[in-house]
């Protein structure tokens, strides 16, 4: 496929639909919007404290974006993930994938947000309401994919 369109970023601002029209070639265009959910662990927050390696986080969604634009055939992606703190019933990420049909493109957008979770250092910390505290670090500051880092200690994968 030539010349697929792919942006990724990582922003403390609100996430916004992006402006610009949109490729006539596609037959398909799926948005996606990440929300942070009320309860996390079964206990209410909140929201959600968003820590990330912004270099390493950055490089592998271009990653990401590069390999799922030529498994996929897909037109555009693009990729927004917030940090900082995000508050219950806000976005943290918005995902659109254009492609030739809907069938590639739901695949596409389904595929990225996994190997997101699976790759992408981004940490998240529930700020609980009950003691409004965000979690202890060893407590609920892992990865999406459920990693946890240790102190003095690579990340470990939680089973």
């Amino acid at each position: 496929m030539a010349n697929p369109v792919s942006k990724v970023s990582l922003t403390e601002r609100e996430l916004e639909l992006p402006s610009g029209s949109l490729d006539s070639s596609a037959g398909a265009i799926v948005d996606f919007w990440g929300v942070v959910r009320a309860l996390e662990d079964g206990r209410e927050i909140d929201g959600i404290q968003y820590e990330a390696h912004r270099m390493m986080a950055e490089h592998q969604l271009q990653l990401i974006a590069r390999q799922a634009a030529a498994d996929f055939t897909l037109k555009l992606i693009v990729v927004r993930h917030r940090v900082g703190f995000v508050r219950v019933a806000e976005p943290s990420l918005f995902l659109r994938v254009a492609g030739r049909n809907r069938a590639e493109a739901f695949e596409a957008s389904q595929w990225i947000v996994d190997e997101l979770k699976r790759r992408v250092p981004i940490w998240k910390r529930p700020k609980f309401k009950i003691d409004n505290r965000p979690a202890e670090e060893g407590e609920q500051r892992r990865m999406h994919t459920g990693v946890t880092p240790r102190r003095g200690r690579r990340l470990q994968l939680r089973r």
